[in-house]
């Protein structure tokens, strides 16, 4: 029987130190979110395959 996920909910906590520059801030941020879409859309493509 296949399990079907209605909901999906992730959950992050970013901890800044405050001796970096907010340009860098805010560049490592788009990082990390591209990869965390990155990495979502690998494991749907990989769901997708099954």
């Amino acid at each position: 029987m296949p399990v079907e996920i209605k909901e999906l909910i992730i959950r992050a906590v970013l901890q800044e130190d405050q001796k970096k520059s907010s340009m860098n801030d805010d560049h490592n941020k788009d990082n990390i979110v591209q990869e965390c879409v990155t990495q979502v859309l690998k494991i749907l493509k990989k769901k997708n395959r099954r």
